[in-house]
């Protein structure tokens, strides 16, 4: 009966979201109100009333504290983004449509936009840049799909440090985890991207084949170094940009004219990318702003630093982008509020839910049962449960604040690596949110498709094998190893 009451909630979230009929925020309400009725359940029949009250509220403000530091970004990304809009169209003229630059905007432009913004964003990047190069239709909408090859850093890597919270992690060990099952991710990743390129008209030779495999090892080093050496929130966003002005210098030469004309559109991304660096490689800027006014409200979860935050350049930058672009600041406000309000809502009821899987031990419940169900075997649907999470909700936030508490409990239950088992999950329904329908949806009406979503699918399922086979074969190695 408490596994039931405790699978409950989780069941009635994924049945919502698969049905196709709700949003996401109509199935976190619903989910946190049935996660509040099981929890309060379980605990009334084994610790008694009593301990309802400092168990609602300890739980519901370790809750709220947590999905602050994503909503901090959610709403500052938005804000950024929006500045640059008022800032008119610098995209330029059509380019010629050649491996190389198609290479550069699949793995390098438009993961850059989405780690930096998060939320679809580098996905309408990317199809700007696909078009900018000739390429539409239905293989710009697969094309597009690799900006969300580095979800696992996305909007600064929210959704990771939400996970390695609610794991007993770091978010750099999480981080470096996740980079390293990357590895062969991308590597099938880019067994997919030649035929999607052959597909639009792109031939890629053998000699750019290999081109194309050593930047991306390239690529995976430098995002495997900076979660070593420095913070997960500036892995993804540092590696891309780091080599996408490598590129750009040695493809474009461009002469003098050129370069100022390319660093000035493209000088907020720099000065952003320069800031976030800057404070947290480093030292003494890193040591001055990170205790500076730093609130630590619980000791298991992080402590949010005004001006080290991310959050904070990102506000900072896009004022200066709106002072200069003569914007009228309310309306900025006004427009980034409302892209934001819902993916914050989303995040703080999911949040709060995972809370309360935790503290009433309904995570604890389930994975016990599913040991006892299967043994060790139960580990095998950790990427099962991380798929479909990403899948649904469309976010690495929203999927580890669901999934996380239970996945983790299953690798106490199971004696596995919690570090290792956090990372499957975490890399599987990350880089499962590239499928999501609201990024496909995204996709299709901004190219204005009239395809159906059925033919869509059909060309781009293969996308779901790297994350998926790479989750199955990290889950095998851990069994086979213990």
């Amino acid at each position: 009966m408490t596994t039931l009451l405790a699978l409950a909630p989780l069941l009635l979230v994924l049945g919502l979201l698969a049905s196709g009929r709700v949003s996401a925020l109509v199935a976190g309400l619903a989910g946190l109100s049935a996660t509040l009725a099981a929890s309060f359940i379980i605990v009334l029949q084994g610790r008694g009333s009593a301990v309802l009250g400092p168990l609602f509220l300890r739980e519901t403000a370790a809750g709220a504290w947590l999905s602050w530091h994503v909503i901090a970004i959610i709403a500052a990304g938005m804000f950024f983004h929006r500045c640059l809009q008022a800032r008119g169209e610098t995209a330029g003229g059509a380019l010629e449509a050649n491996p190389r630059r198609l290479w550069s905007v699949c793995f390098l432009l438009a993961p850059f936009g989405e780690a930096v913004t998060g939320f679809g964003i580098g996905y309408i990047i990317a199809l700007t840049g696909l078009r900018r190069i000739g390429i539409g239709g239905l293989p710009a909408l697969l094309l597009g799909l690799y900006s969300q090859s580095l979800v696992p850093w996305g909007a600064l890597a929210i959704g990771t440090t939400v996970g390695a919270t609610l794991a007993g992690q770091t978010p750099n060990q999480l981080g470096l985890g996740s980079a390293i099952l990357q590895v062969p991710i991308h590597a099938f990743y880019l067994m997919l991207y030649w035929r999607f390129a052959r597909d639009a008209g792109v031939a890629v030779s053998l000699a750019q084949k290999v081109d194309d495999a050593v930047w991306t090892v390239l690529l995976l080093g430098l995002i495997l170094l900076l979660n070593f050496y420095s913070d997960v929130e500036i892995a993804g966003a540092a590696a891309t940009a780091l080599l996408l002005a490598i590129r750009f210098w040695r493809d474009e030469r461009p002469d003098h004219a050129r370069l100022v004309v390319a660093l000035k559109a493209n000088a907020p991304y720099v000065a952003l990318t320069v800031a976030l660096c800057a404070t947290r490689l480093v030292s003494p800027l890193r040591d001055l702003l990170k205790p500076l006014w730093a609130l630590k409200p619980f000791d298991n979860q992080p402590a949010f630093a005004p001006f080290y935050a991310p959050g904070f350049w990102l506000v900072a930058i896009g004022l200066v982008v709106a002072w200069q672009a003569r914007a009228p600041l309310g309306r900025v406000l006004a427009e980034a509020g409302r892209g934001a309000w819902r993916a914050c809502l989303v995040t703080l009821l999911f949040v709060v839910m995972a809370e309360f899987y935790v503290g009433s031990g309904m995570a604890d419940s389930i994975a016990e049962a599913l040991r006892a169900a299967a043994g060790r075997g139960a580990a095998l649907s950790v990427p099962v449960f991380a798929a479909v999470g990403g899948f649904l909700t469309g976010g690495g936030a929203a999927a580890n604040a669901m999934l996380m508490p239970m996945v983790t409990a299953l690798a106490r239950a199971t004696s596995l690596d919690p570090a290792w088992i956090a990372a499957v999950q975490n890399s599987v329904c990350t880089n499962l949110t590239m499928l999501s329908p609201i990024r496909v949806s995204m996709g299709a009406a901004i190219l204005a498709l009239a395809t159906p979503d059925s033919v869509l699918y059909r060309r781009a399922w293969p996308l779901a094998l790297p994350p998926l086979v790479t989750g199955f074969a990290a889950i095998v190695i851990l069994l086979v190893s213990s």
